[in-house]
């Protein structure tokens, strides 16, 4: 392994268990990735459904900007066009990108509704727009997110910015992985609010 990126690497599974014990991501997917200079380190392929999040330093893959894997174990993630897009069009504005099923979030995007913001703690992010209907692990799919991005850069450098991808996830670009995570979690539970408010008013 690697050295250099040994720490970040244990950093990324650290993150990615939370996700899961938070309902933040499922065993169904989401992934995570990081890019650190020319190289770009991501989740592997069944991080959820296989492995159940309980990674270790060594199966996060170290990948060239192509996509091609340099060290690590296991497949290269399905979906890592959106990663790709994202971390080659808009580096240094954002460094990381975290895909996650959060649960009040799934909603959203199965009903293919906006996620309003419910609190000042989202407010940064505004409300959570869904990008055009796309299958998963495809080039258009990357390409949407990435034009809906675009128009959000301010909000990456400044934290992150998310969007919904309908009947899929939340896909969330952030300055850094910290902050990706941090915006995920607030959104999902701008998204719970949301929905007990309609249970309530």
């Amino acid at each position: 392994m690697t050295d250099s990126y040994f720490d970040l690497r244990q950093r990324i599974t650290e993150i990615g268990a939370l996700m899961y014990a938070r309902n933040l991501t499922d065993s169904a997917g989401g992934n995570i990735s990081v890019r650190v200079n020319d190289v770009i380190l991501m989740t592997p392929r069944y991080a959820g459904s296989k492995y159940l999040w309980r990674l270790r330093p060594e199966q996060v893959l170290v990948l060239d900007l192509a996509g091609n894997r340099l060290e690590g174990e296991g497949e290269v993630s399905r979906e890592v066009r959106v990663h790709l897009k994202l971390l080659n069009d808009f580096y240094p504005d954002g460094t990381a990108v975290v895909h996650g099923h959060a649960r009040n979030a799934l909603v959203f995007c199965s009903l293919g509704q906006p996620i309003p913001s419910m609190l000042y703690a989202t407010d940064k992010f505004g409300a959570i727009q869904l990008v055009e209907d796309a299958p998963a692990h495809t080039q258009r799919l990357a390409d949407v997110i990435g034009a809906a991005m675009a128009e959000q850069l301010e909000r990456v450098r400044k934290q992150a910015a998310a969007v919904l991808a309908p009947r899929h996830g939340v896909f969330v670009f952030a300055r850094d992985l910290e902050s990706g995570f941090d915006a995920l979690e607030r959104i999902e539970v701008s998204a719970y609010c949301a929905l007990m408010a309609r249970l309530i008013s």
